[in-house]
């Protein structure tokens, strides 16, 4: 038998190793990863279905349950995202009607359409108060005190479930936006949204560190990705556009941007396929004729699944 001080020293340093193990194994899990993208198709797609993804974000206009196509289209992506085994991410957005595009919802309004959408998809358990909350052509982007107030509301309405407090822009309000709701809401939510489409395609980590630092909790970026093309008029400026922009972009989100930090839980690439070949915003993994572009073997390959050979000539 081992003398007391030297059964001791053996325990401690078996403890100090399981420690040390527990650690790489934390620093070495990879973020989840999901598909944001509005379109049911998605769910059927034996490219799509190959990779194993277990969750998709969808946004939808808060008042989504008044608007029967809209709402028609709803019903299509979630019934299809169950089916194949999904667990959806839903975003509340502005009104897409005009009328009211432009101002924000009452809370009692706002509990009323959540009330209506738990009821109507109870698998539902993931929400985000509002889609970048803080870009200037939001309802809220001069008021995270009221997104404080909805972040309520969602807690209450869906308990158990898991609630991110906005979705941000990386722009330059980012920070003092994310401020002004912790100190409305008076506390550190669990959970924030980051769309870091500059970071990503400038290839920079600079503001994704810029949100860690101002916010406790997790971050999912809940979209980001390559961007093949821009017709949005849009002035900012990234290092690049096309097919190889944006397979070196989904690299760098996977290997780089993803390591900044364990609280980066969640990523959620935008989008998985294109419509037209004149969509205002393209970053699809598949062009509007079905090929795939280089991006997607760089998932496949992320997500350890087998290449396969591309389909169709590349956009």
């Amino acid at each position: 038998m081992m003398p007391r001080p030297i059964r001791h020293t053996a325990a401690m340093i078996l403890l100090a190793l399981l420690l040390v193990g527990a650690g790489a194994s934390t620093a070495s899990a990879k973020p989840l990863v999901g598909i944001a993208d509005q379109k049911a198709d998605m769910f059927t797609d034996p490219r799509f279905l190959d990779l194993g993804i277990r969750t998709a974000r969808v946004y939808v206009p808060y008042d989504v349950t008044t608007n029967p196509r809209q709402l028609v289209n709803l019903d299509r992506w979630m019934g299809a995202a169950k089916a194949a085994g999904v667990a959806p991410l839903v975003t509340m957005e502005r009104s897409s009607d005009r009328r009211k595009r432009g101002r924000a919802p009452s809370v009692t309004t706002y509990r009323r359409q959540v009330r209506k959408l738990r009821r109507r998809y109870p698998f539902a358990r993931a929400y985000s108060v509002w889609n970048e909350a803080n870009h200037g052509g939001q309802p809220l982007s001069r008021r995270p005190d009221l997104a404080a107030r909805y972040y309520r509301v969602l807690v209450q309405e869906c308990k158990g479930c898991t609630i991110l407090a906005a979705d941000l822009l990386d722009q330059p309000n980012m920070t003092s936006w994310a401020t002004r709701f912790v100190k409305a809401l008076g506390r550190q939510p669990k959970y924030w949204g980051l769309h870091n489409y500059l970071d990503a395609n400038r290839l920079s980590t600079k503001g994704t560190r810029k949100l860690l630092r101002a916010v406790e909790g997790q971050v999912w970026l809940t979209e980001t990705g390559g961007v093949v093309a821009r017709r949005n008029g849009s002035k900012v400026k990234f290092k690049g556009t096309g097919v190889g922009h944006a397979r070196a972009v989904t690299k760098f989100v996977l290997t780089k941007l993803a390591k900044v930090s364990p609280r980066i839980s969640r990523i959620y690439l935008y989008h998985w396929n294109s419509q037209t070949k004149m969509d205002s915003w393209d970053s699809a993994f598949i062009a509007f004729d079905g090929s795939e572009r280089p991006s997607l073997d760089v998932l496949r390959s992320y997500l350890g699944r087998p290449l396969g050979p591309p389909k169709g000539p590349a956009a």
